[in-house]
């Protein structure tokens, strides 16, 4: 999975990415901080990638990492159709303020319309 080890477990780092990543295609984007967005953003295009096969294979695979059914349907029924034609780069990161308590990199994880 990640490359960064954003100083937790192995099993603490999966459980947040895929709550991150569940709640990234529930509201279509994400703030958080730059080295957690630069480690989801592969993860999603993949997840983006492997729904617009739309097969039981596909949706078996997704399930893993997204827990929430009616996330998933949006998945495979909303945003994969939308990039159906695009062969890659579903989202962008947009650098934002630091944070005010410990000056933070910020950013912003969407998806490309």
């Amino acid at each position: 999975m990640p490359n960064r080890k954003l100083g937790r477990k192995s099993a603490h780092r999966q459980a947040m990415f895929r709550n991150m990543l569940t709640d990234f295609f529930r509201h279509e984007r994400i703030e958080t901080s730059l080295a957690k967005a630069k480690e989801l953003q592969p993860l999603a295009e993949k997840l983006i990638t492997t729904a617009r096969k739309n097969n039981l294979h596909a949706r078996r695979k997704t399930r893993r990492q997204i827990n929430d059914r009616e996330v998933l349907i949006k998945l495979f029924d909303e945003i994969a159709p939308r990039f159906y034609d695009r062969p890659g780069g579903y989202t962008r990161i947009i650098k934002m303020y630091p944070r005010r308590g410990d000056a933070s990199e910020r950013a912003l994880l969407e998806l490309v319309e």
